[in-house]
């Protein structure tokens, strides 16, 4: 495919822009996908402002990023077979090497040779999403059912990392599921562990639009912490003082990984999908190896996009409901803006950069 695209160009932390650009083509094992939805993830501000923890992304200027996606086959690279033109598909961030010790065992979102040859960390290290033509490693897009919509496919990495969290430390039917952070992760956990047949509690600051969400989407009990004296006492009186059997920090902010700890129920799992922003308190931790806790650390989501597919497919997911905003890519500006200060109850915040159309 010949031709220039827009694409959303980042020349320097918060210095981006709306250009033209030439149209990437794929190379071998790789596809050219059109982009029709893209979801903006808590992590984009950060990499738009070049503070995302040292890891080094972008790992240069100018730098395309963006990895919640979704979008249309348009054009096949050489030896590409699994993905034929005109495929519906949902795109993930991570695409390991497929040869390294941690590849091979199914945890590519590990993977050894990580910013290296045959490694893409697409939106991070590798260029990314925000633009209307990507190309792609086949291994790092699924097919979409055809009664999931563009949008809901573009929720489909951030709905995997909290299955991966799930995966990784069970549910407990019939149990109870902490969920700290109503933002669309923690939305999304505690809908996943709900149809799972936990019983759940998300808990949030002052963020009242987002624990409304919660209720909409059948979350049992909701806590604003500005409302009550201590969140932990809190928990255990809903749960009648045993505490949640599975705990999940979605937030990452202050002291919520402490208090997902000493939340915990004995002999249960503590799930940590946002990184910690303070050390966690000799409290917790004396706590932690007193009652057996495990505190199990998530990252990314692989061989997750398909089971959330069908999650969404089945209806058991409510995935399009969390988006409340779309913009064109032109507004890339004015979306970031809405997403990042809940403007107007703002939760999940997608970009057309193709237009509205669904085909």
């Amino acid at each position: 495919m010949e031709g220039n695209m827009k694409a959303v160009v980042l020349h320097a932390p918060n210095v981006y822009q709306v250009e033209e650009v030439e149209i990437p083509k794929p190379g071998r094992n790789e596809v050219l996908v059109e982009i029709k939805s893209i979801a903006i993830c808590g992590s984009d501000p950060g990499i738009f402002g070049g503070k995302v923890l040292g890891d080094g992304w972008p790992p240069h200027y100018p730098f395309i990023a963006g990895h919640e996606f979704a979008g249309k086959v348009v054009e096949l690279g050489e030896g590409a077979s699994n993905l034929k033109v005109g495929d519906r598909v949902a795109g993930e961030a991570h695409c390991g090497c497929g040869t390294c010790e941690m590849c091979k065992k199914g945890f590519y979102n590990l993977c050894d040779n990580y910013g290296h040859s045959g490694h893409h960390h697409y939106g991070h290290a590798t260029p990314g999403c925000y633009a209307q033509y990507q190309v792609y490693d086949e291994k790092a897009l699924t097919l979409m059912p055809e009664n999931v919509s563009y949008d809901e496919g573009s929720m489909v990495d951030t709905a995997g990392i909290a299955f991966n969290g799930i995966q990784l430390t069970g549910i407990v039917p019939g149990g109870w599921v902490g969920v700290i952070g109503p933002g669309p992760m923690g939305l999304l956990l505690a809908q996943m562990a709900k149809t799972m047949g936990a019983k759940t509690i998300i808990i949030g600051y002052q963020d009242h639009d987002r624990l409304e969400m919660a209720k909409t989407v059948g979350v049992d009990h909701v806590i604003e912490t500005t409302e009550v004296t201590d969140v932990v006492e809190e928990v255990r009186r809903i749960t009648g003082g045993h505490g949640t059997d599975r705990t999940f920090d979605c937030a990452g902010a202050g002291d919520t990984l402490d208090e997902a700890i000493r939340m915990t129920a004995k002999n249960g799992k503590v799930g940590v999908i946002a990184y910690p922003k303070v050390p966690t308190t000799q409290k917790a931790l004396y706590y932690m190896v007193k009652n057996q806790i495990t505190v199990q650390g998530v990252r990314a989501n692989p061989n997750c996009s398909l089971p959330v597919l069908g999650l969404i497919g089945h209806g058991k997911l409510e995935a399009g409901r969390l988006i409340t905003h779309t913009f064109p890519l032109e507004q890339t500006a004015e979306a970031f803006d809405t997403f990042v200060n809940h403007k107007d109850g703002a939760v999940k915040v997608v970009i057309h950069p193709n237009g509205d159309e669904e085909d």
